[in-house]
């Protein structure tokens, strides 16, 4: 099976050989001007899909609200076109960070639609370098569909650490590997060449989990959901965290 899993690969490999050279010659960065619309579009049947994973999700995040009086504090971390909106709850204040600052504008349009939060900020900046954000600043960092693409896991939630207040929160939903053993796993592994393209980055194939074991949050949770392909991870920092959901 290995054998037949590598052979595969190579021949993934391969075949977008012309993608590989586009990159390196700067060819296709006017990707990161296209992505944004791609995300945009396609946010309301995956927020349909997904909405009862989401709605567990973030059904805690009342639980991390400041001791003293005033509003939930969320930095959403690769927030994207802000497709988790919805899901906080009113009168929260939202700091938004993404290195592509093409996803102001759609960025804007999830704004327009969710007015029952307070928008503060957005900074185009990556996961690993949060350094407009002050430390222990913010009650939530929210983290969905990041891990998976960013170039140093370790680095960013090293970061979402720094910023989190004592008894704060890590929300995510990422991309993780499947077992060895299942089909996923195989499409994984041959699919992630041209994924890693059509997807600005994203590598499907990542152990996410092992990183957040080692990260320090006081509270971890996991949770595998074969039948979807999804797995779960919760995290807390000085507190417990109830079951959150990756892909």
């Amino acid at each position: 099976m290995t054998l037949f899993i590598n052979v595969c690969v190579f021949l993934a490999k391969t075949l977008i050989l012309p993608l590989k050279l586009a990159e390196i010659l700067g060819l296709l960065s006017f990707y990161k001007r296209v992505f944004p619309i791609i995300v945009y579009n396609i946010t309301f049947s995956y927020n349909n899909k997904m909405n009862d994973k989401k709605r567990e999700l973030f059904r805690n995040l009342d639980k991390f609200y400041p001791t003293t009086t005033g509003p939930l504090r969320i930095l959403e971390v690769g927030c994207g076109s802000g497709a988790n909106f919805e899901h906080y709850p009113t009168g929260s204040k939202i700091t938004c960070t993404d290195p592509n600052h093409h996803f102001k504008k759609y960025l804007e349009k999830s704004m327009a639609k969710n007015d029952h939060l307070v928008y503060e900020n957005f900074v185009v900046a990556s996961g690993e370098n949060l350094q407009t954000v002050e430390d222990s600043s913010v009650d939530v960092v929210v983290c969905t569909l990041v891990l998976c693409s960013v170039q140093d896991t370790s680095k960013v939630l090293q970061e979402a650490k720094r910023v989190l207040r004592p008894g704060g929160a890590l929300f995510f939903l990422e991309h993780v590997v499947s077992d060895p053993s299942s089909w996923i796993y195989f499409f994984q592994q041959v699919l992630q060449p041209l994924w890693y393209y059509l997807n600005d980055g994203c590598e499907m194939t990542r152990a996410i989990w092992k990183d957040l074991e080692t990260a320090g949050f006081s509270n971890l949770h996991l949770s595998v959901l074969e039948d979807s392909g999804l797995a779960g991870i919760g995290v807390g920092h000085g507190e417990s965290l109830q079951t959150l959901h990756c892909l």
